[in-house]
């Protein structure tokens, strides 16, 4: 990435890394092989864990979705209002996104997170590990007050991964998916919860290591102290 855009564009420095696993901006060159690897299979056909269905249509049609909503939300960023859309790359390759949005986040020091595996990708721990790490990034490097998350009841691993991670439940919602009522699960981590299973974190995701936070907090008017 040209040092160029690094200066004009801070997100651009961001990256989490802890073992073989990486939270790292989504330049173009890792989007449209991410693009690709959504086109290829995010879920079983006969499910839809999303409140968007960006995943129906042909693989050409995914990886389109995908780039569109990548430069859209990018472009869109504000320090009123961010979500920041990170690759995940386990031992170098490019698995997925893992991304952290936040509204008014000096005042409410509260994020949500929300997330993709490529289907070839499941079952090896990679969602629970990545969750992890952004919650790291979040409670130590930008200093979150609160994380939430959610899914839909019938959406058995990500429900398992907050739980796993030590969310407690936050109530539910019914909410409109594919044009019928569906159950939502709402979760909270607040900053004590992360505090009391950093151990526990800590074991699972061994050293963290962190870089462009910084830049970042400038970019976004997050106040370095309380």
């Amino acid at each position: 990435m040209p040092q160029r855009l690094r200066t004009l564009w801070p997100p651009a420095l961001l990256w989490a890394r802890a073992g073989d696993l990486e939270l790292r901006y989504l330049d173009d060159d890792l989007l449209v092989d991410l693009a690709e690897l959504a086109g290829r299979g995010v879920h079983d056909p006969g499910a839809m864990p999303f409140a968007f269905p960006w995943t129906r249509g042909t693989p050409e049609q995914v990886a389109r979705s995908v780039l569109v909503y990548q430069w859209r939300t990018r472009a869109a960023i504000t320090p009123e209002h961010w979500t920041l859309e990170l690759a995940v790359l386990h031992r170098g390759e490019p698995v997925g996104i893992q991304a952290i949005e936040a509204e008014q986040f000096p005042v409410t020091r509260t994020i949500s997170t929300g997330s993709w595996l490529g289907q070839a990708h499941h079952g090896q721990g990679l969602g629970t590990r990545m969750r992890a790490l952004m919650l790291h990034l979040a409670f130590t490097g930008l200093r979150a007050e609160v994380a939430t998350t959610g899914a839909w009841v019938d959406n058995g691993p990500s429900n398992a991964v907050s739980t796993r991670l030590g969310y407690r439940p936050n109530g539910t919602s019914r909410q409109a998916r594919e044009g019928q009522t569906a159950e939502h699960r709402h979760y909270r981590m607040d900053r004590e919860d992360f505090d009391m299973l950093a151990p526990a974190h800590a074991e699972l995701l061994g050293e963290v290591q962190m870089a462009g936070l910084e830049e970042l907090r400038g970019f976004l008017q997050i106040p370095t102290a309380d």
